[in-house]
């Protein structure tokens, strides 16, 4: 640790580097890496006949090392004389011809174009200590030598971590001077410093391949972060971006290696494929406090399309996962759409390197996976759309438990919620092929079913309509998504007409095409804007039994994500106060993160509405809130007994229906969680 700087402005004193060569003797210092380390990008860019450029050498073995192993035309030079006189006394008998001279790099004395190849392993990151103006001055010199020097067609390879400043200079200064610059991750390297302290951190190195040509037409730049893929890209903000996403995993990894997250937030870190931009897999880390009896580290793969369900999409679902595994620590693995996936085997074997990287440090047993089943699951994609609203989506075909077959809507804006879910069954008709067709009795989100038992409750007593509409009750929906909410209302309440507004044509279009919503004289879906339709009910006076809000914001980054906070703004509640009249009901899903945010959507409805009352399910973000000026919901025994009634009609309501063959509502449950 001595022999370390006390500050990193000596990295480019000769006194220093001569104190330090003194200090080691004979023993190497192999900065990012021996030869074998770095063999790959030596054999790719480095040719046995080449005349080789050594600069800054130091004590380095790589160039005996590459002697060794077939290049014989190697030139080393380095500012120290310590250094050099060290190393001539150690190859002057069997390398006598390897030549070994003390020289500045940023002054050299040979001739232009003498050498095809200039390797640099650490010479940048010890000259570029940081951004000044001379130190700029200084590493332009360097490679405005290194282009003197270098023959046409040559290749300048440097070995560097790669801090920011390193890089945008190497990003100013080659292309413009007529060099393909390629930018290649190092792997082998990062592993295995001879001299590595087993606590220091591990960083990433790189090899910059900088060729020179006469002129180029353009900048050409490329990267290569793993695997063996070059990329182009089109700009250096793109190098940077690759560069710094790959030193930023790196951080994480070596802090995750060193200690663990107990108390803290899950990581959660994307891993692609080289050369690609989109995800292939999400890797979410979570510690809890060491059990002796627990194991280590486990992986765990979620089967493809299972990713929404509560276990594996919220804090609380994998910290109950992290539980049941019994392990200290558990790598969370899901798969993305648009990605093909082959067995489960071929899956563990392509994200073992990966997952080796985020175990705890000293672990040296084989890392467990697990899983819920023994393939990845099933996803097929049967539209690739996109929405002027909502952006692009999906619809997509998953397979869930017991082999059933769901079809989902998803916006990519939010890929992991499900906007819209429908059970697909099997119609076996007599002496016709079977087919598929949706199950109108099945409900995918449970806030969907006690926004329908709010519905019931709404629609039981007497009719707001006049006696020539049939004696129909009229009910509101606001957003539409696949239409499965309407639907399943339609279908199940014989006594409703549904009205749905929906804000983008494409998802009327979805709903049909691919949901089997229909419209008749009991469903019926207008595209427009949800506030203005109900600003527009309230002036002409027309009402509704109940009213539904079932809108998701297309910010996701506000706390409030279901409805929009426009739709809870004073002037729209006292719209919908008059189109509810004093009887009917508004029932509003709600999903906040942000308790402040909650808090101010709760007092604006209580400020307009006589009675309020809440379901929080248990497993999810939504909350059900049911509110109306009716007096006969005075306090909480009142909205209890109202929507247990509603609750047990429901339930005899979809068993008659055969939409299934037990209670859809746990009653028990449901009217002890309601809240004032």
């Amino acid at each position: 640790m001595d022999l370390l700087p006390k500050s990193h402005h000596e990295f480019n004193q000769t006194e220093y580097w001569n104190t330090f060569f003194k200090k080691r003797g004979t023993k190497a210092f192999e900065w990012y890496g021996e030869y074998l380390n770095l063999v790959v990008q030596i054999h790719k860019y480095v040719k046995y006949q080449d005349k080789i450029l050594m600069v800054g050498c130091g004590n380095s073995k790589l160039s005996m090392d590459m002697y060794d192993s077939g290049f014989k035309d190697i030139t080393n030079i380095d500012i120290s004389p310590v250094a050099i006189k060290k190393m001539i006394e150690m190859n002057g008998k069997e390398r006598s011809d390897m030549k070994f001279i003390q020289m500045d790099a940023t002054a050299m004395s040979f001739e232009d174009e003498s050498f095809s190849v200039v390797f640099d392993k650490g010479t940048l990151d010890a000259l570029m200590t940081d951004n000044s103006e001379q130190v700029r001055k200084t590493v332009g010199a360097y490679f405005s030598e290194i282009l003197r020097t270098l023959r046409n067609g040559g290749r300048y390879i440097c070995i560097s971590l790669l801090q920011e400043h390193i890089l945008q200079f190497l990003l100013e200064f080659f292309p413009k001077n007529s060099c393909m610059l390629r930018v290649v991750r190092c792997f082998d390297t990062e592993q295995c410093s001879e001299e590595a302290d087993t606590d220091s951190l591990s960083m990433p190195v790189f090899a910059i391949i900088a060729t020179k040509f006469k002129a180029l037409p353009q900048a050409i730049l490329e990267v290569c972060m793993g695997g063996e893929k070059m990329v182009r890209v089109s700009s250096p903000e793109d190098v940077v971006l690759a560069v710094t996403s790959s030193q930023n995993a790196a951080m994480v990894c070596n802090g995750l290696a060193r200690s663990n997250i107990i108390g803290l937030n899950e990581v959660s870190m994307d891993l692609f494929k080289p050369g690609e931009t989109t995800p292939r897999y999400t890797i979410v880390i979570i510690d809890q406090p060491p059990v002796r009896t627990n194991g280590k580290y486990a992986a765990f793969i979620v089967p493809q399309g299972r990713e929404i369900e509560w276990l594996f999409s919220t804090p609380q679902g994998r910290k109950k996962l992290l539980e049941n595994a019994k392990f200290n620590r558990l790598a969370i693995v899901t798969m993305h759409r648009d990605q093909e996936y082959g067995s489960l085997d071929s899956v563990k074997s392509e994200l073992s390197e990966s997952v080796k990287t985020l175990a705890p440090k000293g672990l040296t047993d084989l890392i467990p996976y697990l899983s819920l089943g023994k393939d990845v699951g099933k996803r097929e994609t049967l539209v690739c759309g996109f929405s002027t609203i909502s952006g692009d989506f999906r619809i997509e075909e998953v397979e869930g438990d017991d082999g059933k077959i769901f079809r989902r809507l998803i916006f990519l804006s939010n890929r992991n919620v499900v906007q819209s879910e429908a059970l697909l069954k099997t119609i076996k008709p007599k002496n016709k092929k079977p087919r598929t067709k949706i199950d109108v009795g099945y409900l995918a989100c449970q806030h969907h079913l006690y926004m329908t038992v709010g519905v019931q409750m709404a629609t039981m007593g007497p009719s707001q309509v006049s006696k020539d509409d049939d004696n129909l009750k009229n009910v509101l929906v606001v957003g539409l998504g696949g239409g499965g909410l309407c639907t399943f209302i339609r279908a199940a309440l014989k006594n409703v007409r549904v009205t749905a507004v929906e804000i983008d044509p494409i998802m009327l279009e979805v709903a049909e095409q691919y949901f089997e919503l229909k419209q008749d004289n009991r469903l019926h879906v207008v595209i427009d804007d949800g506030l203005a339709f109900v600003n527009r009910c309230c002036e002409k006076e027309i009402t509704f039994d109940a009213v539904l809000f079932d809108v998701d914001s297309k910010d996701i980054s506000l706390g409030m994500s279901c409805p929009p906070p426009s739709f809870l703004e004073p002037q729209i509640l006292e719209s919908l106060k008059q189109v509810i009249g004093p009887k009917g009901m508004f029932i509003l899903n709600l999903v906040c993160r942000d308790e402040q945010l909650r808090e101010e959507a709760i007092n604006n409805l209580q400020k307009v509405f006589t009675s309020c009352c809440c379901y929080k399910l248990e497993e999810d973000v939504n909350e059900v809130i049911f509110c109306t000026n009716d007096e006969k919901y005075k306090n909480l025994t009142d909205w209890k007994k109202i929507l247990a009634t509603s609750s047990r009609s429901l339930n005899s309501i979809a068993i008659e229906s055969q939409f299934c063959d037990k209670d859809m509502v746990d009653v028990t449950d449901f009217i002890n969680d309601l809240k004032i």
